[in-house]
């Protein structure tokens, strides 16, 4: 495949052999090929750039893209850029891993991240699967399928990330499915370059423990919307649909941000890790002073 000129500077710079941990075949190795596409495109730079992930395969992207890097606990990932953004708004910050680690684990963190709109972006690498640990069923295997830990077969309602995200007001909501390349591209780009909170799902195959939703699936069984993004009532018809599952934006509206409403950081306009200690202030909070 054939990147973009400039985003060999977010190629890992370590000597000899890269040792991944990736199936061969996995769709982690596209949706990588598509961020730093997008980050070149952008003409972003690795210093400018921050990847905080959780734990699983998705979460392994900060090991193999030339950029600031933070691998934090299980479905963490979030609070963490939430942080990351705020004390240092120059930088671009997304936040990544998988439908388990988005979802299950770091269910709560994006639910209340909907509330916040914190500056980042959310990129969930959905395979509708647990990949790291061999295969149990995750928040978006499809009922019916049978897994290690649901031999009979998964009977929970699918997780829809996209319904709740829209219905919580989420400021920008889109769904891409990783074999179309130029289509994610455009899509992350949108998402980086929005103000607010940006929730991605990228829909990709696992070739190893997925056996249903593979490369073809996906390509069968989505379609892409011609005229989104829409108000926020048809955004929620065209999530709940299922089958075929709709690709494209869904839904973008402007609000104030986190950093921007809390006082600590949208008062003072000076970012947080430059500004100098103020010792009197604190001082004066620990003898119980009003400040």
């Amino acid at each position: 495949m054939n990147l973009p000129t400039g985003s060999e500077i977010f190629e890992p710079k370590r000597p000899g052999s890269e040792d991944v941990a990736w199936c061969p075949g996995c769709g982690n190795f596209g949706i990588r090929n598509i961020l730093i596409s997008a980050l070149a495109e952008l003409g972003l730079k690795p210093h400018q750039v921050a990847i905080v992930s959780g734990i699983g395969q998705a979460a392994k992207m900060p090991h193999y893209i030339n950029a600031n890097g933070y691998h934090t606990l299980h479905g963490r990932a979030i609070p963490i850029a939430t942080g990351l953004k705020a004390a240092n708004p120059e930088l671009t910050v997304i936040a990544e891993g998988g439908d388990g680690d988005m979802y299950a684990e770091g269910g709560n963190h994006l639910l209340h991240a909907t509330r916040r709109n914190p500056d980042i972006t959310v990129l969930i690498h959905d395979n509708q699967i647990y990949g790291l640990t061999k295969g149990q069923a995750s928040p978006t295997t499809m009922v019916g399928m049978k897994t290690p830990t649901q031999p009979w077969g998964v009977f929970e309602e699918p997780f829809n990330p996209i319904a709740l995200a829209i219905a919580m007001d989420a400021s920008f909501v889109a769904r891409t499915f990783m074999g179309y390349f130029r289509e994610s591209v455009e899509i992350i780009k949108r998402a980086i370059q929005h103000r607010g909170l940006a929730v991605v799902d990228i829909l990709h195959p696992c070739v190893s423990f997925n056996k249903v939703n593979t490369y073809a699936w996906y390509r069968e069984h989505t379609y892409w919307m011609e005229d989104g993004p829409f108000d926020r009532e048809e955004a929620f018809k065209r999530a709940i649909e299922t089958d075929p599952l709709p690709l494209g934006i869904f839904y973008v509206k402007e609000k104030p941000t986190f950093e921007e409403s809390v006082p600590a950081y949208g008062v003072e306009k000076t970012p947080l890790w430059k500004r100098e200690p103020k010792l009197d202030l604190v001082d004066g909070f620990l003898e119980g002073k009003k400040l």
